[in-house]
């Protein structure tokens, strides 16, 4: 079920595997420079989503948990970049910009961030927010904000993309 707003997007998914489809609508419509946040408690479905994001992307090899390893990089078909980041153990901005943050924020490539609000101070302008909260045992709910022009053209081609082919 969704609920359409002019400036937010609000979504259930009633299954793990709805999550990953949800995932695969965004990922095809993702472009370099694109910049993903995905918030939520733990096992809230951030890393099924980015998962099916990364399948609607292209990525060569599935994407999979980054929390102890804390970045990840993929490779699309093309060559393309995907840089895939859990903040989940950082303490705050200065410890992710001592990571390299600033290298991949200045990169073309497309970012998923987990557990954004940990370096929200040093977050790009534009971006696509993802709130998600378990709405069930299986149900998640998202809630979809988009900061900057880019981000507010993809949350309105992604909206389209989910009324013509995902949810009823």
């Amino acid at each position: 079920m969704s609920i359409f707003h002019q400036d937010r997007l609000d979504i259930i998914s009633r299954r793990p595997q709805q999550t990953e489809e949800l995932g695969a609508a965004l990922g095809r419509l993702l472009r370099a420079g694109d910049r993903i946040c995905l918030s939520g408690e733990l096992g809230a479905g951030k890393t099924a989503f980015s998962r099916g994001i990364g399948i609607g992307w292209g990525a060569v090899i599935p994407l999979t948990s980054p929390s102890f390893n804390l970045a990840h990089q993929h490779q699309g078909r093309g060559g393309e970049r995907l840089y895939h980041l859990d903040f989940y153990r950082i303490r705050g901005a200065e410890e992710a910009e001592s990571m390299g943050l600033d290298d991949i924020l200045e990169d073309a490539a497309v970012a998923i961030f987990e557990w954004p609000e940990r370096i929200k101070a040093i977050l790009p302008a534009g971006h696509l927010w993802a709130d998600i909260r378990a709405a069930g045992t299986w149900e998640r709910r998202f809630v979809f904000s988009a900061y900057g022009r880019r981000h507010q053209k993809l949350l309105a081609d992604y909206r389209r993309q989910v009324e013509s082919c995902c949810w009823p």
